[in-house]
């Protein structure tokens, strides 16, 4: 699979201590824990003993983990939210919940500097959603930009609820075909062609303007594209000798995408904007919007990039 785009930690979160344990619980570990070949509950209390169960699901289904604790009045606002958002979605995703007192290694492994804190796995990968309690209508948002971003990389399982899931049947996550011009531009992106990828997502937005899985999908794939030549120390010396050279800049903007410095890449652009003649922020401007849209409408960096940028132009 190709590396997650613009959204994955990138190294800020190291999960492989805890890859290989073994999938049984530890004894303490609460009883709706997953067990071996059993029904998978679309909300679990997992442990530092059993979250290798939930990290090998995200090869399927989206896992959004709450990391949270007794003791921490924002967790209980916040988790009955994720509960009833992740419920509605009915298969789509499911929620890990750790205690974070209870699971050192776990909170080491996220290193959760504060609570709630809700991390997203797609496909082993950690991909960040938020910090503290937000609102019910923000998880949504949130929530919905992870599915698009998982259908991007071919995570498209569910697990199954209703009746087969309260008779306790296996539930082995469904897996559901991508549309075509998705899964074309999907295989194009694992050959590593993204042109090829970009042009399928540019048709599949031709035949449908609202397709948003499309428009997320291309926006990575430009992203990916634009970059995958690019040497970060050539490119910030590139930028640091002309401040003004809106390529140079953007390559730079592109490349702290790319690696997880969003905010940074906003304040480059944003100074850039503020920098360059009148007739040459349009392309700035629209940059920054095509990056937002990457990031997602509801992260807090682009909310303040976006404040910032109306600022300047109003």
């Amino acid at each position: 699979m190709t590396e997650l785009s613009a959204a994955a930690l990138r190294g800020a979160v190291d999960l492989s201590s805890l890859r290989n344990r073994p999938a049984a619980p530890a004894p303490d570990a609460p009883a709706e824990a997953p067990a071996e070949g059993g029904a998978f509950p679309l909300v679990v209390d997992v442990t530092d003993a059993t979250f290798g169960q939930v990290l090998e699901l995200s090869q399927s289904v989206p896992v959004v983990v709450d990391l949270w604790a007794e003791w921490c009045g924002p967790c209980k606002q916040l988790s009955p939210v994720l509960e009833k958002v992740v419920t509605e979605l009915a298969g789509r995703l499911v929620l890990a919940k750790v205690d974070v007192d209870a699971n050192p290694q776990l909170a080491q492994g996220f290193r959760a500097q504060s609570i709630p804190m809700v991390v997203a796995l797609v496909a082993g990968q950690p991909v960040p959603l938020f910090t503290g309690a937000v609102p019910e209508e923000q998880v949504r948002e949130v929530f919905a930009q992870l599915l698009q971003l998982a259908a991007q990389h071919g995570v498209t399982g569910t697990i199954p609820v209703g009746e087969n899931a309260e008779q306790g049947e296996p539930a082995e996550p469904v897996e559901q075909p991508l549309p075509p011009l998705h899964q074309a531009a999907f295989d194009a992106i694992e050959r590593g062609d993204f042109a090829a990828a970009i042009e399928a997502y540019e048709k599949a937005l031709a035949e449908n303007p609202r397709d948003e899985e499309a428009r997320s999908g291309l926006g990575q794939v430009r992203l990916l594209f634009r970059t995958q030549d690019l040497d970060l120390n050539e490119a910030r010396a590139a930028a640091a000798a002309v401040p003004t050279d809106i390529d140079a800049q953007f390559a730079v903007a592109d490349l702290d995408v790319a690696g997880g410095h969003v905010a940074d890449a906003f304040d480059r652009l944003l100074d850039l904007f503020t920098a360059v003649p009148a007739d040459e922020q349009r392309r700035v401007r629209e940059r920054l919007v095509e990056l937002f849209g990457l990031v997602g409408d509801a992260d807090a960096r682009v909310v303040t990039a976006r404040k910032r940028l109306a600022a300047l132009l109003f």
